[in-house]
């Protein structure tokens, strides 16, 4: 199942635009080079409708936001919808200023999102309208445990239906849910919060699966989940001596570039509720 949403991703190649944060772009390209996915970066205003209409997926984060990029997201958001592609918010730091709560929360209500991934502190701010995140952390009060997991497959399953869409929430323990079904998912490594854009990585990664497996949107968020924490996995096994996080950041992409259907398969860790 997920491997099939994987090889979907590296047979039909689709274009994903990109208005991503400056701290991670690079990053957020190589790793849908390595899945199979194509990518593409634009924020000007006066460019985004015509990038936007040539692609099959448009990614939406506000890392770095400034009023040309927030322009740019609304009016490729609004042709993306017009067209019917796939459309994916990841909320960065919503939550740590008024600024990047209100435009997340806008978007939420302009703009009719496939997915939304975030930690569990900033899609708490969006359900609630306010919230606290350390930076773009999670609070460790929201954390997703195994203590508190009942709780968040709930939360999740109830903003996924409350928004009419994919909730996917990532932590220690990733959920994955579309409002009736939840995915818990347990593959990835502590070390992979050491490396700046895992998360952003793995949002434009969810937005080539979900593209290239429109009648299979909930199983393909989740595969790319599965694929993103399992090369975390596959990457810390083949850190050498002196290695530190930037030759980790290089060993995922990597993992991502290799991985295949049965690997895929073999390593997902993951219960459904």
């Amino acid at each position: 199942m997920f491997g099939n949403c994987m090889m979907n991703v590296r047979e039909k190649t689709p274009l994903v635009h990109n208005i991503t944060n400056y701290v991670t772009v690079n990053d957020v390209a190589n790793i849908l080079l390595a899945c199979g996915a194509s990518p593409i970066m634009s924020d000007e205003p006066e460019d985004v409708v015509d990038i936007t209409s040539i692609c099959g997926g448009l990614y939406i984060n506000i890392g770095t936001l400034n009023k040309r990029s927030m322009e740019g997201m609304f009016l490729a958001g609004r042709k993306a919808n017009e067209l019917g592609h796939a459309l994916l918010l990841d909320p960065v730091g919503a939550g740590a200023s008024a600024l990047r709560t209100n435009t997340s929360r806008r978007l939420m209500e302009e703009l009719k999102f496939d997915v939304v991934r975030g930690n569990i502190s900033e899609v708490k701010t969006l359900a609630l309208g306010s919230g606290t995140t350390k930076g773009v952390d999670a609070d460790a009060a929201d954390a997703v445990t195994e203590e508190s997991l009942d709780g968040a497959v709930t939360f999740a399953k109830e903003f996924a239906k409350k928004m009419e869409c994919i909730a996917a929430i990532t932590g220690a323990v990733d959920l994955v849910s579309d409002g009736d079904r939840c995915y818990a998912i347990r593959n990835g490594r502590p070390e992979m919060g050491h490396i700046t854009g895992t998360g952003c990585q793995l949002s434009g990664m969810m937005t080539a699966f979900v593209t290239a497996n429109p009648g299979n949107k909930l199983e393909a968020a989740a595969a790319a989940v599965c694929a993103m924490g399992l090369a975390g996995e596959i990457a810390y096994g083949r850190m050498q001596k002196g290695d530190g996080n930037s030759a980790y950041r290089s060993r995922i992409i990597d993992a991502i570039y290799n991985m295949d259907a049965y690997t895929l398969e073999k390593g997902a860790k993951y219960e459904v509720f």
